[in-house]
């Protein structure tokens, strides 16, 4: 078995994708902060101490998504052109989806669930004071497009 991360002597290496043509990619990925349901009723509510969370999440996953290269050693740096962030307020807690979008020579996949981890971490660092039940789950890819593999979608959860 050949892995594209590994050289001949088995050292780490960054896949080098210089000869690759840049094309339009995207990725969604979503994650779901578990919390209580009167916290998830004080988000509705605008009454959590630390502030407005979902405004703080939401620009977080966006940084996340810009600095992913920054925090995964074999990630390539390239332009993150598009980022959109959506929380939601469930009963059970705060959903996440990240898309993000580039016209790059390799994929955003690792940025998208960048975006919804580190969204996911600033919720629970802002409602951690009337919370500490909070918990980060299912953090995951729905779909990605473009590239040589194509289009894909998660079974059962297409991209909002």
């Amino acid at each position: 078995m050949t892995f594209t991360h590994l050289d001949a002597a088995g050292h780490a290496r960054m896949v080098d994708v210089t000869a690759k043509q840049p094309t339009v990619r995207s990725a969604t990925a979503r994650g779901f902060v578990r919390c209580a349901r009167a916290t998830a009723d004080a988000l509705r509510d605008g009454a959590v101490p630390k502030g407005d969370v979902l405004a703080v999440a939401r620009i977080a996953g966006i940084q996340g998504a810009k600095r992913c290269a920054e925090l995964l050693p074999l990630a390539h740096v390239i332009g993150v052109h598009g980022a959109r962030v959506d929380l939601a307020v469930e009963d059970e807690g705060v959903a996440i989806e990240a898309e993000v979008r580039t016209a790059d020579r390799t994929g955003v996949e690792m940025e998208a669930l960048t975006a919804v981890t580190v969204a996911a971490l600033a919720v629970v660092d802002m409602i951690k004071g009337i919370d500490r039940s909070a918990a980060i789950e299912s953090a995951r890819i729905v779909a990605k497009s473009g590239g040589r593999s194509g289009d894909w979608i998660r079974d059962g959860e297409a991209p909002a």
